[in-house]
């Protein structure tokens, strides 16, 4: 891999334009990436925000749940905001009939446990692992961590809550910071990328 890597965005539902934008301006090479050839051909992958069970039925009607759990299992790289978190988590608190995730971070995750989208707002996040201040966190139905394992480690918290994630290659945040300018939780997971080629 090049000092340019390439980073898939799961294009099945969610907000993929506003990731391709921001892994860009992290000088990744970003593309969307919506069949398993895709898939083998990027370096990391981001799981965007979306609606989970809609992610997880679509994923599995595009034949791309196994071969994104053996990439993942694999150590590829792996950023879920939001939905993405749910499907990164090993295990969803009260899911959905049929709902499915791809695993990978050993964590138990609540679904829209801050609530529905009329209370969707905005906070200042400390990130562990991110210089310069807070980051700039959108929160929209968005889901918290109950629990992790041993293997995971908590990088922020928000009200008492764990919001983001990492074990691994593998990294989560509840929040989404691609819909702010502020890029460097993509650029985060960019230097992951880099850290495994």
């Amino acid at each position: 891999m090049s000092d340019t890597p390439v980073i898939g965005v799961l294009a099945l539902q969610g907000d993929v334009r506003e990731h391709l934008i921001a892994l860009a301006s992290a000088d990744a090479l970003a593309r969307p990436v919506r069949r398993p050839e895709e898939l083998a051909e990027v370096d990391g992958l981001v799981i965007p925000g979306g609606e989970s069970t809609t992610m997880s039925k679509l994923a599995s009607l595009f034949g791309m749940l196994e071969p994104l759990r053996e990439r993942v299992r694999n150590g590829m790289p792996v950023y879920g905001t939001c939905a993405g978190m749910i499907l990164l988590a090993d295990k969803i608190l009260d899911p959905r009939s049929g709902q499915e995730t791809v695993g990978g971070i050993d964590m138990i995750v609540r679904r829209n446990a801050f609530g529905r989208q009329n209370e969707s707002f905005e906070a200042a996040v400390d990130v562990a692992g991110i210089e310069s201040g807070p980051v700039e966190g959108v929160f929209i139905r968005a889901p918290w961590v109950e629990s992790v394992g041993a293997q995971a480690e908590v990088v922020a918290e928000h009200g008492g809550h764990i919001v983001a994630v990492r074990q691994g290659n593998a990294l989560a945040t509840s929040f989404h910071p691609e819909l702010t300018g502020d890029h460097r939780v993509h650029a985060l997971f960019v230097d992951m990328v880099r850290a495994v080629g």
